[in-house]
């Protein structure tokens, strides 16, 4: 009979570490860490995640060895891996039928994934979002504060139009995991995006 592999190997191999497929929503990354800024700021990261995740004050600042601009990066990083979990979510009641375009209210946003700008489903939206930042983000050397800054206003509509569309699924995982409070604070401490763009209304203790 075939041995079972323990959860350390399943998990990790040559310094990599992922889900499995099938791995349920609430045991995702949770494989031990060395909890040191120097040995991965990814890993760091979800480290401090896994303790302090409603504890957005405890996770803004670098840690010591990390400069300001490579802990905004490794956010980033994060932010997109628990985006695609979210998404994916959302998509069991945000199809192309219900959502046929992106819209946060009466704003429609053009998905730039097509070549050239055009209408999107609000589920196509967010993958080709998604997809767009991962590749930004692959190209560690070439990220900018501008890049970061055209990130942010992409991911950000991804939120609005859960919040004002399928508020119930915005509540339930923002009491869940505090995506969106972390996400817009970490816009504001690195000015990512003006006020204007920030149309979610401030949500006490995020959502509760």
């Amino acid at each position: 009979m075939a041995q079972v592999a323990e959860p350390s190997e399943q998990f990790h191999e040559a310094g990599r570490r992922w889900n499995l497929p099938g791995t349920k929503e609430e045991d995702c990354f949770s494989w031990s860490y060395d909890a040191s800024p120097a040995n991965s700021g990814q890993l760091y990261l979800q480290s401090l995640l896994r303790t302090k995740r409603f504890d957005i004050d405890s996770l803004l600042p670098p840690p010591p060895g990390i400069d300001s601009i490579a802990w905004l990066y490794e956010h980033m990083r994060q932010i997109c891996i628990e985006l695609g979990i979210y998404v994916s979510l959302v998509h069991r009641e945000c199809t192309e039928h219900q959502c046929p375009v992106m819209r946060a209210q009466e704003t429609t946003y053009y998905c730039a994934g097509h070549g050239s700008p055009r209408p999107c489903s609000a589920i196509g939206y967010s993958v080709h979002t998604l997809d767009y930042a991962v590749r930004q983000l692959s190209q560690r050397d070439s990220t900018s504060m501008k890049h970061f800054q055209s990130m942010v206003r992409r991911l950000y509509r991804i939120f609005a139009h859960v919040y004002f569309h399928h508020r119930d699924v915005f509540e339930r995982q923002e009491s869940a995991t505090y995506l969106y409070a972390r996400f817009v604070r970490l816009a504001r401490k690195y000015e990512l995006a003006p006020e204007s763009q920030i149309i979610i209304p401030e949500i006490p203790s995020t959502v509760g």
